[in-house]
């Protein structure tokens, strides 16, 4: 099988197409859309000014290592933040949180439209348990 092909440098060859699991061999896990928790918008806002006047900085002063090093550190604190892996990506989701309620925020981290769920109370009811108006 294709299990041999490349283990060098302590990596872990594929199986199936799907990442090693530790311990348990079972299915993958899926990815559950739940609730996510959100920073409060002014330390959001808080750490989106100090990335930003960072950035300046860093640009004024390229060779600087302890401004670069500054820079880093906010730049992976608003990722942290907003849960995004560049600082670009963390500072740009920052602005769009700033810009929107949480809702409308998390509707667009989804990457679909929130449709009003219909709330059905009670036992389900088979299609032939109708009264005969409803069919």
């Amino acid at each position: 099988m294709s299990e041999s092909l490349d283990c060098r440098d302590g990596a872990i060859p594929l199986r199936h197409g799907r990442h090693p699991t530790v311990g348990n061999r079972g299915p993958p896990r899926r990815k559950v859309n739940s609730a996510m928790l959100l920073p409060a918008k002014a330390e959001v806002a808080r750490q989106l000014r100090r990335y930003r006047a960072w950035e300046r900085v860093m640009l004024a002063s390229p060779g600087d290592r302890t401004v670069r090093a500054t820079f880093e550190d906010s730049g992976y604190t608003l990722c942290v933040l907003m849960g995004e892996r560049c600082a670009r990506e963390a500072a740009e989701a920052a602005e769009r949180y700033l810009r929107s309620t949480a809702s409308t925020y998390l509707q667009e981290q989804n990457g679909r439209p929130r449709t009003t769920a219909v709330v059905h109370r009670g036992p389900p009811v088979a299609v032939d348990q109708r009264s005969p108006a409803g069919r």
